[in-house]
C-alpha cells in the first residue's frame, strides 16, 4: 500500500482560514518531514488554493514523481511522488509535478509536457525556494545553471544529479556507471548489463541476454553484480 496524503479545498483550519477543519492540520503538516527544513511553508499554499491528491510511493526506477489532471473520474489534480527521495530531489520534484499543475489550471492540457508554459511555470515555482538556505550551496548553483532550460527529469543534467546524489542514503550495492571499470558486470531496471569502455558522458554498454548496445548515462545509478 503507498502511504497516501489527501487534502480537499478546505484542508488546513489555521493555515486555510477555516477554525471548524482544525482536525484537518494534522495530514497536511505530514509532508514536512519529507522536505527540507521550513521549506513547507513556502509550499502549503498550493494545498490551499487546489484540490490535490498526493500519493507518496515507494522506489521507483523509471521516474521520481507524476501528475495527472483532473478528469471526470477523479475531480481532483493527482500528484505522486517517490517517498525515498533525499529532502532535496523531493523537494524539487513536488515543484516540478506542482509545475504541471500550473500549467494545466493556465493553459489548459493541448501544451507539451515540458515546453515553454511548464518551464516558465517552474522557474516561477522555485524561485521561492532560491536564496534562502534551502539547498546546499553545490546543490543551488547546479539548480540555478539548470532553470536556464530545464529538462523533463534532473536526471538529464549530470551537474544537478550528482550534487543532489550526495545527499542520497549511502548504499553500497550502487554505483554510478561512471565508476565502474571496463569489463564490469551490472543489474540496470531488471537487465544484467556489461561495460565496454567509458566515453565523455555515457557509457558504452552490453546487454547480456541479447548482445545489443547501449549508451548508458554516466550518472545512472546501477548495482553491481560479482
Amino acid at each position: 500500500m503507498p502511504y497516501i496524503l489527501w487534502w480537499k479545498l478546505q484542508h488546513s483550519a489555521a493555515r486555510c482560514g477555516n477554525s471548524s477543519m482544525a482536525k484537518q492540520e494534522r495530514p497536511l503538516e505530514g509532508l514536512a518531514p519529507f522536505l527540507p527544513p521550513h521549506s513547507f511553508e513556502a509550499l502549503e499554499h498550493y494545498f490551499c488554493d487546489f484540490k490535490i491528491y498526493l500519493t507518496l510511493t515507494k522506489h521507483r526506477n523509471s521516474l521520481h514523481g507524476d501528475y495527472r489532471a483532473p478528469d471526470d473520474r477523479h475531480p481532483y489534480h493527482r500528484i505522486s511522488v517517490n517517498a525515498t527521495l533525499n529532502p532535496y530531489s523531493f523537494l524539487i520534484t513536488l515543484v516540478h509535478e506542482l509545475a504541471h499543475l500550473l500549467t494545466t489550471v493556465q493553459h489548459g492540457l493541448n501544451v507539451p509536457s515540458h515546453g515553454p508554459e511548464w518551464k516558465a511555470e517552474f522557474r516561477q515555482a522555485l524561485l521561492p525556494f532560491l536564496g534562502k538556505d534551502f539547498f546546499p550551496s553545490e546543490v543551488e548553483v547546479a539548480l540555478q545553471a539548470y532553470l536556464k532550460n530545464p529538462a523533463a527529469s534532473t536526471c538529464g543534467d549530470p551537474h544537478l544529479y550528482m550534487a543532489l546524489a550526495r545527499y542520497d542514503a549511502p548504499d553500497p550495492k550502487k554505483k554510478h556507471v561512471w565508476e565502474l571499470a571496463p569489463g564490469a558486470l551490472f543489474e540496470l531496471q531488471g537487465k544484467r548489463f556489461q561495460k565496454l569502455e567509458q566515453l565523455r558522458s555515457r557509457s558504452r554498454c552490453k546487454e547480456l541476454d541479447n548482445g545489443k548496445i547501449y549508451f548508458v548515462q554516466g550518472v545512472a545509478i546501477v548495482t553491481e553484480l560479482p
